[in-house]
């Protein structure tokens, strides 16, 4: 297999997978389908970037590879081609609240005497 196919293999597994995963489709056809599938197992498996590049890399690897043995190590390949480009390309989501030293400080003690709250400001002030 030359490097040219490869390169095509792992882009198209991570596009049509990140496709069926996480976006809408044209005509809301990536949700539509993410509907069908439920909460069962072909739910879960629409869920999860993983376990569906998996699944979309098999067909590429059937079609790409040039031996039964070429094709079992490009199976798992593609796939792990496609997860390391969604890590690269995920955005990081801060939807968390900022916690500062002073309540980092304050959430991680114990309660020993009184309120966990007394035990803050006394030791504040």
């Amino acid at each position: 297999m030359k490097f040219y196919w490869l390169v095509l293999g792992i882009l198209g597994v991570w596009r049509i997978t990140h496709l069926l995963q996480a976006e809408d489709g044209p005509w809301d056809l990536g949700v539509r389908l993410r509907r069908i599938a439920g909460s069962g197992f072909w739910g879960d498996l629409m869920d999860c970037f993983l376990c569906l590049s998996l699944w979309i890399a098999l067909p590429w690897a059937l079609i790409c590879g040039e031996s039964w043995k070429e094709r079992l190590a490009l199976w798992p390949t593609l796939s792990a081609g496609a997860v390391l480009l969604q890590r690269l390309t995920a955005q990081t989501h801060s939807d968390q609240p900022k916690i500062s030293e002073e309540d980092h400080a304050f959430l991680l003690r114990t309660e020993t005497r009184g309120s966990t709250v007394d035990s803050y400001n006394s030791t504040k002030q």
